[in-house]
Parts: C-alpha cells; structure tokens; sequence
C-alpha cells in the first residue's frame, strides 16, 4: 500500500477531522517471493529481516477436482499472511512462455488466485520476468536450473530444488 497522499482539510472545513492511516512500511511487515506452479517455490523476509524459503506442493489427490489446487493455494496465503503477521508485498516470478498447455493453464489459476486475493486483501503484487531473476542470480538470463541451484547455494542458502532457488533469487 502506498503512502496516503491525501492533504488535510483546512482548519475551517466542515465536518470531522479525517484522520490518515499509517504508512506502510517494508521494515516491520513481511515481503513473500512465489515462484508459482504446481509445486511451488516461495521465500519470505520476515519483519525481522530473517528470510524463510521451502517448496509447497498443490497437486490434486485422486479424489479431488482440479480447482481444489487454487482453492488450497488460496488457504496457504491467508495462513502464510496470519502467521508472519502480514505481508507487505508479494513478488512472483512473471512466464511469459511455457512448456506445455497444461503448465500455462495452471499457471494462469495460481496468478488469478494471487491477484485476487492481494486485490482483496490491499497487498502490492509484482510479476518480475524469468530472465530478470536468472541475470540477477548468475549474470545469465537463460541460466538452466542447476546454475540457479547453485547461484543461491554460493550465497549462503540451501534449497531444496529450481523452485526455491528461483524464490529466493527473486526475494533477494
């Protein structure tokens, strides 16, 4: 949420005061970096300034429909928000390209939930391009997987995986 830009009404304005929300600011709440999918990579910079990363996986059981992936990706923000006592901002990694029609497909539900529920919830959300995030990590747009592994593990972290190295990288 930006800062209010609102002036306050003159001393001879009618009506009550209107009193400002406090500005938000990026040192006391939580930032979390998506890399979406169905197994989906995600870091979070605490309001501590510590960082947390992991993988979460949104494939559908045998006796589920295919919706109940974005439903649960839905109920996992509003825990991750509740227990880093809310997010500030949300970052994810932006595709423009993918492999296979059902990966887009997917990959368009999980963006939907997101916009929805940051639009719903006032939290800021930004997609940064794949080549972005790689060029940042390892000086190479086009880095493979194991070159982003690797990029994040050399400063320090130890992901399990592209999708938490990529989460990472886009936090960082």
């Amino acid at each position: 949420m930006a800062p209010a830009t609102l002036t306050m009404p003159a001393a001879h304005a009618s009506g009550p005061p209107i009193a400002l929300p406090p500005a938000t600011g990026l040192a006391h709440h939580a930032v979390l970096a998506l890399d979406l999918g169905t197994t989906t990579g995600w870091a979070l910079r605490g309001p501590d300034g510590g960082i947390t990363s992991g993988t979460i996986t949104f494939k559908p059981t045998r006796f589920e429909g295919g919706g109940m992936r974005f439903l649960r990706f839905r109920g996992w923000l509003a825990e991750v928000a509740a227990l880093s006592g809310g997010v500030a901002r949300i970052v994810f990694e932006e595709v423009r390209a993918h492999a296979g029609t059902d990966a887009a497909h997917i990959y368009g539900g999980f963006l939907g939930i997101l916009a929805a529920w940051c639009e719903e919830h006032d939290v800021p959300y930004e997609g940064v391009p794949v080549g972005t995030i790689k060029r940042y990590a390892t000086g190479k747009g086009n880095a493979d997987k194991a070159k982003m592994v690797a990029a994040i593990r050399a400063r320090g972290f130890a992901p399990a995986d592209d999708n938490e190295a990529d989460a990472i990288a886009l936090l960082l």
